[in-house]
């Protein structure tokens, strides 16, 4: 259920670095929240140089031209302690995948309610279900597996 959109310099990546990237923002969930590898929806959006702008310095950072934002819609019933995960995992397997200094990467976290998402036909698949996710993941939280 978790959608990403990573907004990247244009030009600066290749089509298999990209490729390289989504498959770390999906590990980031199959990690951080036992999300399955199958719930993968992933946009990359390039962008012109005058189209977007990230502070080089602002929070202490030391930005680069490697910089990203990285947006995560999730479903709002996600505690503080999920969200501290997942954008650690997002960090650190991003950093890892394209070599890149983690200041590079910007994060922000937009919490949805879950009957917000549909996955196709039109329906609002978990409109009246609870999350699905691994039971055995700590990050479960007691929801029980949707089948």
């Amino acid at each position: 259920m978790p959608v990403f959109n990573a907004h990247v310099p244009a030009g600066r990546y290749s089509p298999e670095q990209k490729r390289v990237l989504a498959d770390a923002l999906n590990q980031s969930l199959v990690q951080a929240l036992g999300i399955p590898e199958g719930d993968r929806f992933i946009m990359i959006s390039e962008h012109g140089e005058n189209e977007l702008y990230l502070d080089p310095a602002f929070m202490g950072m030391q930005r680069s031209d490697d910089a990203m934002i990285i947006t995560l819609l999730l479903g709002a019933h996600r505690p503080l302690e999920n969200k501290r995960a997942v954008a650690a995992a997002i960090n650190r397997l991003v950093v890892e995948a394209l070599h890149i200094s983690p200041d590079d990467v910007f994060i922000a976290l937009i919490p949805v309610p879950n009957e917000n998402f549909s996955f196709g036909r039109g329906e609002l698949q978990l409109a009246e279900d609870e999350p699905r996710c691994d039971p055995a993941a700590p990050a479960c939280n007691g929801h029980p597996v949707r089948t």
